[in-house]
């Protein structure tokens, strides 16, 4: 008889409940799904600033004087071009190219890197990590419990944050040391809802009383499901769905941040998909009659739905999918079978959605 574990709480679980929060199983975590509902907390992000936990995230520091060498070899990114307190964004790879899981990596001092992982894939990607470190002059370190993790996102994010904070915040794509509401915290210009705004990395003791100081200031709180409203809607992937060990970074159109002549464990197989595609590739699109697509839905034909939702800010169904090369291309139109009625669809330019 196997026995599930216990799900995971953040150092903010207490706060969700107390506003109210739906908590929901995820990756091994009970997490916020969401507190008013979706579309009040995708519009607030979009239209002035929302706040996410997302402590569940993993994180892997990797120290010592060949710890260059080892990300290089680790990254489908060229991490030689990430500068001192850069953020870059990456794909980890099998050889055959398979994707196990995107990343992004902060240079936070010379031959010291942190890199940000997906929860379900934290594990799994540390004993990757430590796998490939023989004849490497470096130390891994696990820091997932060392670190709460907040995401502030939306226009007037670096506003809310900027007024605790004891100096200018970082730009876009860079991270460095700051005060946040009289706690030291790394605070990166990162994100993944498509808005301006920054990620904050802390002590989990004191994630709670940022947490109050900012929301005070006006920042929403958001859960999981504007989470994914708002990535899909800017068609950022997520793993599981848009990317997985059976899919490379070619024909999920990650190629931009495969950067083979660095040698980086895949990088073969990535060069090999370049020159002759796959037969499927990852495009956006909308419904053209009411509907939503849901992860799974068969496309009819051929393809499959990876990422599928209501588009709060366009009002309309969109999501993600393969198709067969020959389907693919930007104004093209197919069917999705939708619990057994077909929904019309059309592939569009990414992003679906862009600020006017």
């Amino acid at each position: 008889m196997s026995v599930t574990a216990p799900l995971r709480r953040t150092s903010l679980y207490d706060a969700h409940v107390a506003l109210g929060a739906r908590m929901v199983p995820f990756a091994g975590w009970e997490m916020p799904v969401q507190y008013e509902g979706v579309i009040a907390e995708h519009r607030a992000v979009r239209s002035i600033a929302g706040i996410f936990d997302v402590s569940h995230m993993g994180q892997i520091e990797t120290s010592g004087p060949d710890a260059l060498a080892l990300l290089q070899r680790l990254l489908s990114n060229d991490v030689a071009r990430l500068g001192l307190g850069g953020a870059q964004y990456s794909v980890l790879c099998r050889e055959d190219g398979g994707v196990l899981d995107d990343l992004f990596t902060y240079q936070l001092a010379p031959g010291q890197y942190l890199t940000v992982t997906n929860a379900a894939n934290h594990e799994r990607d540390l004993d990757w990590f430590r796998s490939q470190a023989d004849g490497f002059d470096v130390e891994l370190y696990d820091r997932a419990g060392d670190y709460a993790m907040l995401a502030v996102q939306g226009p007037l994010a670096r506003e809310i944050v900027q007024a605790d904070a004891n100096s200018p915040l970082p730009e876009r794509m860079t991270v460095a040391s700051r005060i946040i509401g009289g706690n030291p915290a790394l605070v990166a210009g990162t994100g993944y809802t498509g808005e301006d705004g920054v990620e904050l990395l802390l002590d989990p003791d004191a994630a709670p009383v940022v947490w109050e100081a900012l929301t005070r200031r006006g920042a929403r709180p958001a859960g999981l499901a504007a989470r994914d409203t708002l990535r899909t809607e800017v068609c950022y992937h997520l793993y599981g769905n848009d990317l997985s060990t059976e899919r490379g970074p070619i024909e999920a159109g990650l190629g931009w941040c495969c950067k083979e002549d660095t040698g980086f464990i895949g990088a073969d197989a990535v060069r090999a998909a370049r020159e002759n595609p796959p037969p499927e590739k990852l495009v956006p699109f909308v419904l053209t009659a009411e509907g939503i697509a849901r992860p799974g839905d068969a496309v009819v034909g051929g393809g499959v739905v990876t990422s599928g939702t209501f588009s709060p800010s366009l009002e309309v169904g969109i999501g993600m999918a393969y198709l067969p090369l020959e389907h693919a291309g930007e104004g093209s139109e197919f069917e999705i079978d939708v619990r057994g009625r077909t929904r019309r669809a059309r592939v569009v330019k990414r992003p679906l959605y862009a600020h006017a």
